[in-house]
């Protein structure tokens, strides 16, 4: 996200517009740039296609037993190999969730995140992994994923 506060945005577009326009139509305008600027991008519910850098991120087992929900998509799609539970492999990303409660995927998440930063020319886009076949909630997984707000190649579901 651009480092640029919303007081400098005001000044910016004042200058450049102010005396063209009404003030009523000024203040529309300057508040739906401010609200595109506080959109972030988030993971679509369903992913067909990638582009080149694009990594799909997805809830597996540690045997890498992709048979189902997004492991199966990832097997069939984006190369994930049957037998890798972890890690990337193709354009995929594995983070078990299957092994045990939310405590356990926590270390997996945190090296995927370290591993997003070491990567920054890719983009992952990171599904609502462990909220199908594992049975988690979102409202259980998605604190996991508190410090990818911050990593600009993180993409994250919605409300996450």
């Amino acid at each position: 996200m651009v480092n640029t506060s919303i007081q400098d945005v005001f000044y910016l577009f004042e200058e450049e517009f102010a005396e063209k326009i009404s003030n009523e139509t000024f203040f529309f305008v300057l508040l739906q740039k401010i609200e595109v600027m506080e959109q972030k991008r988030t993971t679509p519910e369903f992913i067909t296609s990638l582009e080149p850098n694009e990594i799909f991120v997805f809830g597996s087992n540690l045997k890498g037993m992709h048979g189902g929900g997004a492991a199966y998509i990832a097997y069939r799609k984006f190369g994930a190999i049957m037998g890798q539970g972890v890690g990337l492999q193709g354009q995929s990303y594995a983070i078990p969730t299957m092994q045990g409660g939310v405590e356990t995927i926590r270390p997996y998440v945190d090296e995927f995140i370290q591993f997003a930063k070491e990567h920054p020319t890719l983009t992952f886009l990171v599904t609502r992994i462990g909220c199908g076949i594992a049975g988690f909630t979102d409202d259980e997984i998605s604190p996991l994923f508190k410090e990818a707000h911050e990593v600009e190649n993180i993409v994250l579901p919605p409300n996450w």
